[in-house]
């Protein structure tokens, strides 16, 4: 990729075309634990360059509003959240969820200045876990389409928060390389005699040592799906171990589960050097899934302790080597990083703040990797065109019922076939199943 292709693919600030594409979606702004307290402190949420400020009022509604008072440009992440609004500490002006203004102390008593101003408030929906905003166009606004989780009861949704130093397109890219988990995560995916992906003692076991599987890939009208084809330990001449990943633009990714829940990722743009990582562990059955404090200690993502309260950073960091620990390495730990998430973050951030990818040498292992350069690529350029972002067009797919696979496929049978939703077998089947040529997606 030349710098100007690399540009398009991953600024997301002002009206960089990529920024204009994400605007047509849903955007989760924050997790529901973050302003579960009704009147509590406002938060500061900052997405694709834009700063806001995120509270919930006496009432349980949640707002979202421009950081910064219309009045004299003061930050509202000050304020006093109280009696159903948000108000600025500087002169006293107050807000309520819609942005309406409900008082105005420093104005004398009759003024209908409050008639005439209005703070920037954006659509907000609470669901599954998170609060979302809407960033676009405030007179089209689009339904929303729950995620994959939110068939799950909130209690059986844990969800995993960090921030990553460095551009949301280059951790996405590890989010749907599968076989970088062979390496970087194998101790933490170590090889068992298992039938798929098993969750045991900290660790989740896999019935196959093969670290180069065969990628194969399936554009969707969602964004794509591919298959990760690895030799199984066990009967490696009947069957196939394979694992499927959905990549949901823009930032959504569907990961293969395990026996115990199942594994969504959300990468999210702060502004073009910074992302929000969001990994979801969740299951619909009550014998199954994670909590909350466990999904966060196996992380190493533990509030307090492995991420700061409010701004997510890590302690773990490129600075001190992520407390890479060596003596760990000599004694059989592949990485002596702790945690699958600080283990991507290493790999992700000592790429720097924007991968320079005219630099990369790819191979067949990266076949997701060039699809999703290419489609997000040629999408941005076609909102820079005024065309509709990838996925708001035409029969839009349930994402709550898409679906990823592991387990073990007897071979001459199609990974396609494999867990896929009726929904969308017929949208595969009414345009002839969109297949992705290797040849013709590179960039």
């Amino acid at each position: 990729m030349t710098p100007e292709q690399n540009d398009l693919l991953c600024r997301v600030e002002d009206d960089a075309p990529m920024g204009r594409l994400m605007r047509q979606h849903w955007i989760p702004a924050c997790m529901a634990e973050e302003v579960a307290e009704s009147d509590g402190a406002p938060l500061r949420v900052r997405l694709l360059g834009e700063n806001m400020v995120v509270f919930r009022d006496s009432e349980g509604r949640v707002g979202a509003l421009d950081e910064l008072c219309p009045h004299r440009r003061a930050s509202l992440v000050f304020g006093r959240n109280e009696e159903c609004g948000l108000r600025c500490l500087y002169h006293g002006w107050k807000f309520d969820v819609n942005g309406n203004v409900v008082d105005m102390s420093s104005e004398p008593e009759g003024s209908h200045m409050s008639n005439k101003i209005k703070a920037r408030a954006y659509p907000v929906i609470e669901s599954a876990g998170f609060v979302w905003v809407w960033m676009g166009d405030p007179d089209n606004v689009a339904e929303f389409n729950a995620p994959q989780w939110s068939s799950a009861p909130d209690h059986k949704i844990a969800i995993v928060k960090m921030h990553g130093a460095c551009n949301w397109a280059q951790i996405l890219e590890g989010s749907i390389d599968s076989s970088h988990s062979s390496s970087l995560h194998s101790s933490n995916m170590p090889t068992a005699d298992v039938e798929g992906s098993t969750a045991r003692d900290g660790a989740w076991l896999r019935p196959s040592a093969d670290k180069s599987p065969k990628i194969e890939v399936e554009k969707t009208t969602f964004g794509f799906r591919y298959a990760a084809i690895r030799k199984p330990i066990k009967d490696a001449d009947k069957q196939d171990y394979v694992r499927t990943t959905l990549f949901i633009a823009p930032f959504t990714v569907i990961i293969p589960s395990n026996d115990q829940y199942n594994l969504s990722q959300m990468l999210v743009p702060v502004d073009d050097e910074n992302t929000m990582f969001y990994w979801v562990a969740w299951h619909p059955d009550e014998d199954k899934g994670i909590s909350t404090d466990d999904w966060r200690k196996f992380c190493g993502a533990e509030i307090g302790k492995d991420v700061e309260p409010v701004t997510f950073k890590k302690v773990r960091t490129y600075e001190n080597n992520y407390l890479q620990d060596r003596e760990a390495m000599k004694a059989g730990d592949f990485t002596g990083i702790y945690g699958i998430p600080a283990q991507d973050m290493a790999m992700w951030e000592s790429m720097g703040a924007i991968a320079d990818r005219s630099e990369d040498n790819l191979g067949t292992s990266d076949k997701a990797i060039f699809t999703f350069r290419t489609q997000m690529y040629r999408a941005a350029q076609a909102v820079a065109k005024g065309e509709p972002a990838i996925g708001t067009t035409g029969v839009v797919l349930p994402h709550a019922k898409l679906m990823s696979y592991q387990g073990m496929v007897p071979k001459g049978n199609d990974w396609k076939e494999y867990n896929i939703s009726d929904e969308e077998r017929a949208q595969r089947a009414g345009n002839g199943g969109a297949k992705a040529d290797a040849a013709e997606e590179v960039v």
